[in-house]
């Protein structure tokens, strides 16, 4: 279920050009960008996130030295990152070429969804608050134990989201019965907002902590008066149980590491 008033091609703009500038702006990511290319590092976020091609729309005779230089970047730095490949790649065979340099492409289905009519209640023993100073150190644990990731960079970086007075980026906490079962965000962008960071601990999966999760940041999202919500979710994962939930897919891409 899409919103009426947005058309197919600015929908899949906001899918997918829209979330290249999601990224928090925090001193410790360094953005580069120049025509058609959009990249960030940061040194101290080794695993998690942060490190990232966003856009790299290269000239096929000039690419394989972009490509070896932007990967030596990152490697000498011992860095986890990701190449984003859009639908119409430049050059077209970028994705080869990034996979014959040892990095392995996953399948991302970018997906959209009008944040009316809201999802239903959650059951009664899962609630999801908005996280705050109290909960910060909660939100971080669950999030390290979801995702496998050390929870050490990221706490200043969760601190000064909650600082920040734009606060574009909102982190939500789920407990269930009582206990911290999982934790998700979303970043209002200027048009609409996009969902990122959801996990449910294993214990916990199959309840509706998801649901619960995508059902607080649709209202979230309407509050601030978002009539669209974007995400990119992965095609073995959490694509199929958006597309439950009401997501349409727009595009697919592929992501490197």
């Amino acid at each position: 279920m899409l919103p009426s008033e947005w058309s197919a091609d600015a929908l899949l703009d906001e899918v997918l050009v829209a979330p290249r500038r999601a990224f928090p702006t925090w001193a410790g990511t360094q953005v580069i960008e120049g025509p058609g290319w959009l990249q960030i590092i940061t040194p101290s976020v080794r695993r998690g996130g942060l490190n990232q091609v966003l856009q790299s729309e290269l000239d096929e005779h000039e690419a394989d030295a972009r490509i070896d230089a932007t990967i030596a970047q990152y490697r000498a730095l011992d860095l986890h990152f990701r190449w984003d490949v859009p639908p119409d790649p430049r050059p077209p065979d970028l994705a080869r070429r990034l996979e014959q340099r040892g990095l392995a492409a996953t399948e991302v289905v970018g997906m959209a969804r009008a944040t009316q009519p809201e999802l239903d209640d959650p059951p009664g023993d899962i609630t999801v608050v908005e996280v705050d100073a109290a909960t910060i150190d909660v939100f971080a644990r669950v999030m390290a134990e979801g995702w496998g990731v050390d929870v050490t960079p990221f706490e200043p970086l969760h601190r000064a989201l909650l600082d920040d007075p734009a606060r574009r980026q909102t982190m939500v906490l789920a407990s269930c019965a009582g206990e911290p079962a999982g934790i998700a965000a979303s970043v209002t962008l200027e048009r609409s907002v996009y969902l990122l960071g959801g996990v449910v601990l294993p214990q916990w999966r199959g309840r509706g902590v998801y649901r619960a999760l995508v059902a607080t940041r649709l209202r979230h999202a309407a509050a601030r008066g978002r009539s669209l919500v974007t995400v990119h979710a992965l095609a073995s994962s959490s694509a199929p149980l958006l597309a439950r939930l009401g997501f349409v897919e727009l595009v697919r891409f592929t992501s490197h590491r």
